[in-house]
């Protein structure tokens, strides 16, 4: 048996989420019968992190097994042969077998993706949240640099009592298994051309919505909604009642992977 890492990028719109689901198209499902296809293997490829419906990928990785040997560019040709085009694979390679695409990570970035233009393309739309209001970028700055280091981001965290239930979106081997406190190493807005706004959050974890939900506060501050500081007691609240909506799945990417095989 040889354990294999991929990295893959994807466009989540046509998908629901990363884990596969009963009568559902997943790019969990979708990577497992291409497996299946390809080399007469159906091993349940195992994901860094659940995206949710209509999050898109850059670059996660997904770890499994196979016994049939075959080199990684033969490997990668094949997937990306079967694989639906909204599914790509970047790279495959053979890794120790102590490897976990989940368990291993020490680190993820994600970035979320705002148009501020007047009229957003159709082939730009489902990429982006457009958001038209005026905002504040100074205020978007501080909200940003409040989340910076150890929290517990509870606040943050999908107030849906089934994801409460089953545990974290995306949780890592140091943490404990119901814990919503993550270390936040780089928070920050940028603005980029094509009317892009972009924020940038590097973590050791995230919640199931944690992003999302960062992103939606970070607006209503910035357009006047809520105070410039409330940023920190939100925090301190650890209710989601007292943060900002949820912020579209649309605009919010998967940007990069870390472990310590990487250093």
């Amino acid at each position: 048996m040889q354990n294999w890492k991929l990295t893959l990028a994807y466009d989540g719109t046509p998908y629901h989420g990363w884990q596969i689901q009963p009568g559902l198209s997943t790019v969990q499902g979708e990577l497992q019968t291409a497996l299946d296809r390809v080399l007469g293997e159906s091993p349940l490829p195992q994901g860094s992190g659940r995206t949710d419906t209509g999050v898109h990928a850059l670059a996660q990785v997904a770890s499994f097994t196979l016994r049939a040997p075959i080199p990684a560019a033969n490997l990668t040709r094949a997937l990306n042969r079967t694989l639906p085009a909204a599914i790509r694979i970047l790279a495959a390679e053979p890794v120790a077998e102590d490897f976990h695409a989940r368990h291993s990570t020490t680190a993820k970035t994600y970035e979320y993706r705002i148009f501020r233009g007047g009229q957003c393309s159709p082939f730009l739309a489902r990429y982006v949240h457009p958001c038209r209001w005026p905002l504040d970028s100074s205020l978007l700055d501080l909200a940003a640099q409040a989340v910076l280091g150890e929290h517990d981001f509870r606040s943050f965290a999908a107030s849906d009592p089934e994801v409460a239930a089953r545990g974290l979106e995306d949780s890592l081997t140091s943490q404990e298994p119901r814990s919503t406190t993550r270390t936040i190493f780089s928070s920050n807005w940028t603005e980029e051309p094509g009317d892009l706004l972009v924020y940038r959050v590097r973590g050791n974890g995230f919640l199931h919505h944690m992003v999302r939900n960062l992103v939606g506060t970070m607006l209503e501050i910035a357009r006047g909604q809520f105070p410039p500081d409330a940023m920190g007691r939100i925090l301190d609240a650890r209710s989601r009642s007292a943060a900002g909506p949820t912020a579209p799945a649309s605009g919010l990417f998967l940007h990069s992977v870390e472990y310590l095989s990487d250093k």
